[in-house]
């Protein structure tokens, strides 16, 4: 329970200079991209560390087909990897800005994103 007892009140001590911290990991977070697919990389999804989806990639043969409930399959399963990518992001970011230090209930706070 305190092996990370020194971790923690370092982060106290910073705690000054936390916001600014955050400003620089929001700001980190929107050069960040994560990327999703779907069908064999026919569906691909681009969105940015602040959950904007910057680009949707459809490869011409699917739509060719003319399929919509294989797009409404596959959209959202492309979307979903890249979230979760995005997620871990965050939590990645979050453990490095507290050093370290696993804060209860961090995990399910920032699945909740």
């Amino acid at each position: 329970m305190f092996k990370n007892l020194n971790g923690f009140a370092q982060m106290l001590r910073n705690a000054g200079s936390l916001g600014e911290r955050v400003k620089e990991i929001r700001a980190s977070l929107a050069e960040e991209v994560a990327t999703g697919s779907a069908g064999g990389d026919m569906i691909r999804v681009e969105i940015s560390g602040l959950g904007e989806v910057r680009k949707l990639r459809i490869d011409p043969e699917l739509v060719a087909k003319n399929d919509p409930e294989m797009l409404e399959e596959l959209i959202p399963a492309a979307m979903n990897e890249a979230l979760a990518k995005v997620r871990q992001l965050h939590l990645d970011k979050m453990r490095e800005a507290t050093g370290g230090i696993d804060l209860p209930g961090l995990d399910d706070a920032l699945s909740s994103l």
